[in-house]
């Protein structure tokens, strides 16, 4: 695939990018180079290969979900806290709409 000034400058576009003349003329061999690399990634033989999500085998340690009584665990202090609100509604924070 080859990418030209007219394919940069709408990509530019889309993405609300100010670029000059200059510049756009800069970045077609440099998208060309990065889309030629991608291909070229296309050619390694990836069967019996599993996809992974990281390189390193990790879990992570949770802590237990506990609310508490206590102020400095963050349970029943519910209405002290919507007392700051500036709208509370049905026990939580009244904010206003903003999709129709």
């Amino acid at each position: 695939m080859s990418i030209d000034t007219a394919t940069v400058a709408r990509i530019a576009s889309l993405a609300r990018l100010k670029v000059t003349e200059a510049e756009l003329e800069a970045m077609v061999p440099e998208l060309n180079g990065i889309l030629a690399w991608v291909e070229q990634l296309g050619e390694v033989d990836v069967t019996g290969i599993e996809p992974m999500t990281a390189v390193i085998e990790n879990a992570l340690r949770l802590r237990a979900d506990v609310i508490g009584a206590d102020p400095l665990t963050g349970g029943g202090i519910r209405d002290q806290v919507l007392a700051n609100a500036p709208a509370a509604e049905h026990g939580f924070f009244g904010v206003p709409k903003v999709i129709e």
